[in-house]
Order: structure tokens, then C-alpha cells, then sequence
């Protein structure tokens, strides 16, 4: 099983549901789509990886490029996440760089308003 994803936007914030797997297969198609729509906007993306079953190196790396690209847009990417999600994430120390949330509702109260 490949990535499969929806897009929501709100006012704020683009909102993606992603299931699947975040792996060297999907991550360049992954990449180039969320990056394209970062510079579409809005500008602060919520990732919702709670359904995720598996992230390698290359789906944190396609992570941290993502949140780089947010930040250089003056948006934020947050990470709604699972135990698994979490567990690569803490792994390589990277838990605050790509600010985790519990739950969807965590981080669209963290979006900051105009």
C-alpha cells in the first residue's frame, strides 16, 4: 500500500489526512504535492499522520523540508501523529523541530490568527 491522502481547507490552515505508508516510494510524490500547496496556501499545514502505519528516513526528511518551507512562507507545519509516528520521531530528536500534536483539535488551536 502506497500514501493516499484528503485535503481540507479552512480559513488558517490546509488540513491533510494521510494513510498509508510515508516511505521512499511516496515521499517524492509527497513532497512535490505538499510543497506545491504550502505556496498555493494557506500557509499553515496540519498533517494528520494518526492513521500512518510506517515512516522511514525518507518521509522524515521530506518532514523537516516540508516544515522549512512553512517556516520560509512564515506558516507552520504541525503534525497530528500515532505511538508509531511518534516513536520514528523521537528517534532522530526531531519531536519539537516538527511540533507533534495529539490530536487535529490540538493543533488547529495552535494556528496562529492574523
Amino acid at each position: 500500500m502506497s500514501l493516499r491522502g484528503t485535503r481540507e481547507v479552512r480559513d488558517s490552515c490546509q488540513l491533510f489526512r494521510l494513510t498509508g505508508l510515508l516511505d521512499a516510494f511516496s515521499e517524492p510524490t509527497f513532497r512535490k504535492v505538499l510543497g506545491a500547496k504550502i505556496e498555493e496556501g494557506p500557509k499553515n499545514i496540519i498533517l494528520d499522520l494518526s492513521q500512518i502505519d510506517f515512516v522511514d528516513s525518507s518521509g522524515l526528511g521530506a518532514l523537516v523540508q516540508l516544515a522549512k518551507q512553512a517556516q520560509t512562507a512564515e506558516g507552520t507545519l504541525q503534525i497530528v501523529t500515532n505511538a508509531r509516528v511518534t516513536q520514528t520521531v523521537k528517534l532522530v530528536r526531531l519531536e519539537k523541530f516538527l511540533s507533534l500534536q495529539v490530536t487535529v483539535e490540538a493543533a488547529l488551536a495552535n494556528i496562529p490568527t492574523a
